[in-house]
């Protein structure tokens, strides 16, 4: 089953455990992890969280990543190599992530602007900004042409080796930023009683609920882009020991950033009396630069390589995401790689620009492009994060661990240690957890994920105003759209590409190795003459 490490793949174990941290590790762990921590219990909140990313986060992550590595191919020949009618998945799980870049593309622009803006006034610019449509584009487009330069690279000389740069820097920045934070002086202390005193009445069933989704998308699952990854590595990658470093790092930073994010806001509530917002975008474009001007020119500085360590965290994710649809354009429909990522980051761009205008409106209090009440950005979050990655996640799940293996008899199929015994074999090696861990698989894990999609939906339809559930057209619109686009998937890939070749990472040396021999042929001519 395993090849040899082809050179557009990982060249070990170390630069594909970054690249896949750098994937986890985005913006959701800077402000959404700290955000709810606090409001579910504090400490209370992230004992759930790391409980729910062992049970749960890892046990698909491995799933997925094995599944890309026998497949060594995109997310639908993965899919398709387990079972060809379960390529619709693949599909989804491509266009899952595309959605994700759309809006990722905007919040990336953010981050540089308001990295290159520290040493001048971030604290009003917000709003200025969000409306000066030119600008938001400026920043976007700079964003993108950065993430796009990588993916060019290819894996081996791109991604890996960008992650092994900008992942270590940023690991040491946030550190940094940690152990300066701490020492602000007046409103620390308060400031981490908010964020870990444990709390498990403030926690309940939703805050269960919110840990478990927490753990689960902070991993980067359900979105193609573990597949993805998982395809290009080898016998020297060690499919559970790797998934664990990626949980640990990611799970690590998302911890420092509450470390950094609430001591520093409470010291500026203690010696200003001033209450700021503590959540969602306006915590990190409007709350931290007023705190960060309050320091004084050490605040400027503080504020670069803040916001210079979420551009990185942008980064990281953001080439993860272009690689999934980039990947599959070069093995489906044999193209160059620069030609590949130009289509996908090029459409890409062309759904940020209305996603920053209409975020720019919001933003602005102008009720202008919006779509089911809300506006674009909010649109394509709600229904990749609540809709679409739970079942890609399942299926990934469903794939593994009841399609992938032929059983003789119904006492086989539902057996977890067959399952385990079959996976052995093949070269998923987990030690004494492989039993455990088939078990999740197969019953568990598909069962934990339908109750977050549940109740997922459940909160777009019917929201929760003032303690009580009230229905909702808007978020009825929002679940349709989502449904409708799962549809057109699995239409697009029965019609168009269940019977038809849908490539693999060998096809894509094999094209690779074309392009340089063409432009050797062009060089040589070009000497000759």
């Amino acid at each position: 089953m395993d090849r040899p490490v082809k050179r557009n793949g990982f060249a070990g174990g170390l630069g594909f455990i970054l690249a896949a941290a750098g994937s986890a590790v985005g913006l959701g762990n800077l402000w959404s992890f700290p955000y709810k921590t606090s409001k579910n219990g504090g400490a209370a909140f992230v004992f759930v969280y790391i409980f729910s990313v062992i049970i749960l986060g890892l046990i698909v992550m491995i799933a997925e990543i094995y599944l890309g590595k026998r497949a060594q191919a995109n997310s639908i020949t993965a899919y398709k190599k387990v079972n060809k009618n379960l390529g619709w998945l693949g599909l989804l799980s491509i266009v899952g992530p595309f959605m994700v870049l759309c809006y990722y593309t905007v919040l990336g622009g953010y981050t540089v602007k308001f990295a290159m803006n520290s040493f001048s006034d971030n604290s009003t610019i917000m709003q200025t900004f969000s409306g000066n449509t030119g600008e938001v584009v400026l920043y976007s487009a700079l964003f993108m042409i950065l993430s796009v330069l990588v993916v060019t690279g290819g894996v081996k000389n791109g991604i890996e080796k960008a992650c092994k740069v900008l992942m270590p820097i940023l690991f040491v920045i946030m550190v940094c930023i940690v152990v300066y934070c701490l020492f602000l002086g007046e409103g620390v202390s308060d400031g981490l009683k908010y964020y870990l005193a444990p709390d498990f009445s403030a926690l309940g069933f939703d805050g269960i609920l919110a840990a478990m989704s927490q753990a689960f998308f902070s991993l980067s699952v359900g979105m193609g882009i573990m597949i993805s990854y998982g395809s290009y590595t080898g016998k020297n990658i060690n499919v559970g020991k790797s998934a664990v470093w990626i949980a640990v790092f990611d799970t690590i930073v998302a911890l420092l950033a509450g470390l950094a994010v609430f001591p520093t806001i409470f010291h500026y509530q203690a010696e200003t009396g001033i209450q700021l917002q503590n959540n969602g975008i306006v915590l990190m474009f409007s709350s931290l630069p007023i705190v960060f001007k309050s320091l004084g020119p050490v605040g400027n500085i503080v504020s670069f390589f803040f916001f210079g360590m979420v551009s990185i965290a942008a980064v990281t994710s953001m080439i993860s995401m272009l690689e999934v649809a980039t990947q599959f354009f070069i093995q489906k429909f044999r193209i160059k790689r620069k030609k590949a990522i130009a289509i996908v980051g090029g459409v890409g761009f062309a759904f940020a620009v209305p996603i920053g205008i209409s975020l720019g409106f919001a933003l602005t209090g102008k009720e202008k492009m919006m779509l089911a009440g809300n506006n674009l950005l909010d649109v394509f979050d709600i229904i990749v994060t609540n809709v679409i990655i739970p079942i890609c996640a399942i299926g990934a799940c469903i794939a593994l661990g009841w399609f992938t293996y032929k059983s003789n008899s119904a006492k086989e199929a539902l057996s977890c240690r067959k399952l385990s015994s079959n996976l052995q074999e093949e070269g998923l090696k987990l030690g004494k957890v492989g039993l455990l861990f088939s078990f999740m698989l197969k019953y568990a894990a598909p069962i934990l994920i339908g109750v977050i999609e549940v109740f997922g939906i459940i909160d777009i339809v019917f929201p929760s105003v003032s303690g009580t559930r009230t229905f909702s057209m808007n978020g009825l619109i929002l679940v349709l759209i989502a449904l409708v686009i799962m549809i057109v998937c699995a239409v697009i890939y029965f019609v168009f590409l269940k019977n038809k070749e849908t490539g693999t990472n060998e096809d894509e040396v094999v094209i690779q190795e074309e392009a340089e021999k063409e432009e050797e042929e062009k060089e040589e001519a070009a000497v000759q003459e």
